[in-house]
Order: structure tokens, then C-alpha cells, then sequence
């Protein structure tokens, strides 16, 4: 499945600035059509790439080389997704990561983890899959997130264009799923006693681009609607979140959705977008060098080339901010400095380039 490897650097290019933004922006490196990003406590950091490769580069963004290539099927949204460390990577090494594949009755997305032995990620274990395969090449997720106490892990699994499995108690699509480090059903889950699958947190999902918890303990979590209805949403155990039967957006032929409504038996977002933000990647800020955003949560942004800025307050959210990129944002990551890096989607011809934020001035 896996194989080492190793890439020639690219340049970074010249500093940019974001008109009109409390920030400055330079482009640190090039990469192919990147999907995901995680940084290492010395300051590299490791990038998935859309067809499969894992990079490690250098913090200054001048040196890489592949560590892993994962067999995907990278058709359509599928890809090598999201990257995350293990709560105890300084003594484990350990790497959690998500991919699309093609297996028994279609295609899904799989959890698995290695261990960064040097330049290699090494020992490489199938944690999870989804249930079950169905066909076609969308709505994935396969966003990572741990529990604060680090026992637990949160695993998105998008409803892969098919909607009612979203509803659905015996399959994993268009849920929450909590887990144990070794990707088994973690003990006390929810739903595990209604009928539902073991693993299930929450339900009612559609494409869950993003996963994070606050300092407080919140699990937030943003997601695709479909044509309107982009949501941020604050993630509750055992909750029905309504996909596909609440909406605030309606389907792409026109068909209507009913709106999320008081004591409609689904949880309705915290912030939801109408123009659709299209969002991809999800950050709770805890750096120093924008202290006035501590706390807050910023949203890539796919179709609307934004980078969005929503306040935070609790367990209460608005909308503060949407910058205009002038690309498409799949993910947004703290850097260990405290600044704000972007990675833009690339593809088709065009780099995605990893861009850093800093204050002006």
C-alpha cells in the first residue's frame, strides 16, 4: 500500500500583501494540489497531497521529501486527507491520517496511522473504514480531531452524495464518530444502546470539511450544505443535526428543504451561509501574535476564495469576518509562532501554495 520516497524542493515565491486584511501574507512553498496540514514540534510540518503522497518540509518551506505514498482513489474529491498527530507524538512518533479508497461494494474513506521514523512514515495500520462502500467520488469528510484529555478520537464521515444514509442508525455515513486510539467503538458512546452503530456521536451530517475543539471543551465542526446552507455548527452527543430532512439550503435542481426551525427535533447550526462559503478546513485560534482572535474559529474557503473569520463565545457563534483570498482555501492551520497558514487548493494546472499570515506593521 505504502512506499518511500523522496521530492526535490521548490522556491518559495515573494510576499504578498491581502489589501484591505489586519494581516500580511507570503507565500512559504508550492505544492501540487495539497488537501491537508499538520506542523511537528520542531516546526516542519507534514502536507498530504491529493494523489497520495505525504511530504515533510521544512518550516522555512525550502526543503521536502515524500515520507509516505498511499494507494487513493483520487477521483473526484477523494485524495490522502487529513493529517494529525498523535496526542503523545513526542514519545510515540505516532501519525493519524484519512484517504479515499476503492474496496468491496464502491469506495469509502479509511482511517489509519504510522510512525515517523526519520523521513519515513513507517508501520502503517488500518484503524477504520467506513460503512459501508457505495459508489461514487464525493463527500468523504475524513476530518481527524482528539479528545482535550487525549484518549479519544473524532472522525467525520461525509454521506457521500446519497443522503438518507445521514439518517441511517447501521452505517457510519453522515456521522460524528467517536473512537479510541486504535479506531475501535469507544466505550459510552451515545447512541451504541438506540440501535445505532457503535462508533456514532452524532448524526444528520452532510460533508464535514472540518473538526476542532475549543479551550473550553466545545467540539465544533463545519460542514458543505447544498446549494445554500453552509453551516458551523457546535457538535453534542447523540444529536440529529437533520441532514437531509432541515436544511438552509435547498437541492440543486430547486427542490426545496424545510428550514432548520425551533422543535423540529433537529440541532440547528450556530452560523450558517447563504451564499454558500463552500468551507474547507476548520482552526480554533490559541496563538499570541493576533491576540484580539483567541478563542475564534477560521473556515477555509473553497468557492468564495475566503478565508472566514467566526467569533466565538462559549458555546455561541456570528460571523466576524470574510477576507477575500483570490483562491481557493482548503485548509487553515496555527503555526507554532502563532501565525496563520493557509493552503490553497490547487490543481488543474495551477499550484496550491502555502501561505502564512502575520500581523502588519
Amino acid at each position: 500500500m505504502l512506499a518511500a520516497s523522496a521530492c526535490s524542493a521548490q522556491a518559495p515565491e515573494a510576499s504578498a500583501a491581502a489589501g484591505g486584511a489586519p494581516f500580511k501574507r507570503a507565500v512559504v512553498a508550492d505544492f501540487d494540489a495539497p488537501w491537508a496540514m499538520t506542523f511537528l514540534p520542531n516546526g516542519r510540518m507534514l502536507v498530504t497531497e491529493k494523489d497520495g503522497r505525504m511530504l515533510l518540509v521544512s518550516a522555512d518551506g525550502k526543503n521536502r521529501r515524500v515520507v509516505a505514498t498511499v494507494t487513493v482513489d483520487s477521483a473526484g474529491q477523494g485524495a490522502l486527507m487529513d493529517v494529525v498527530l498523535a496526542p503523545d507524538f513526542r514519545t510515540s512518533r505516532l501519525v493519524y491520517f484519512s484517504f479515499s479508497e476503492t474496496g468491496q461494494g464502491g469506495k469509502g474513506v479509511v482511517l489509519a496511522r504510522g510512525t515517523l521514523q526519520g523521513g519515513t512514515l513507517a508501520n502503517i495500520q488500518r484503524l477504520f473504514q467506513a460503512r459501508p462502500y457505495v459508489e461514487g467520488n464525493g463527500h468523504y469528510s475524513g476530518r481527524i480531531a482528539f479528545s482535550p484529555d487525549g484518549k479519544f478520537l473524532f472522525f467525520t464521515n461525509g454521506e457521500r452524495q446519497k443522503f438518507t444514509p445521514a439518517q441511517a442508525k447501521d452505517q457510519t455515513l453522515g456521522k460524528v464518530l467517536r473512537l479510541t486510539l486504535d479506531g475501535k467503538p469507544a466505550p459510552g458512546n451515545p447512541l451504541a444502546r438506540q440501535g445505532f452503530a457503535p462508533e456514532v456521536w452524532s448524526y444528520g451530517h452532510r460533508n464535514l470539511l472540518g473538526i476542532a475543539f475549543d479551550a473550553q471543551g466545545n467540539l465544533w465542526q463545519q460542514e458543505m450544505g447544498p446549494k445554500g446552507g453552509d453551516e458551523l455548527n457546535l457538535v453534542l452527543p447523540g444529536r440529529n443535526y437533520g441532514w437531509p430532512n432541515a436544511s438552509n439550503g435547498s437541492h440543486y435542481d430547486g427542490r426545496d428543504i424545510p428550514d432548520h426551525k425551533p422543535g423540529d427535533g433537529y440541532e440547528a447550526p450556530k452560523v450558517w451561509w447563504n451564499p454558500v462559503i463552500s468551507p474547507g478546513g476548520l482552526m480554533i485560534y490559541s496563538g499570541k501574535l493576533f491576540p484580539q482572535w483567541k478563542g475564534d474559529a477560521f473556515i477555509g474557503g473553497l468557492s468564495s476564495e475566503a478565508l472566514v473569520h467566526v467569533d466565538l463565545n462559549g458555546t455561541q457563534a456570528q460571523k466576524a469576518d470574510q477576507w477575500s483570498m483570490g483562491a481557493r482555501i482548503r485548509e487553515v492551520e496555527e503555526g507554532p509562532d502563532g501565525a496563520i497558514y493557509l493552503l490553497e487548493d490547487g490543481g488543474k494546472g495551477a499550484p496550491g501554495r502555502l501561505i502564512k499570515l502575520t500581523p502588519r506593521g
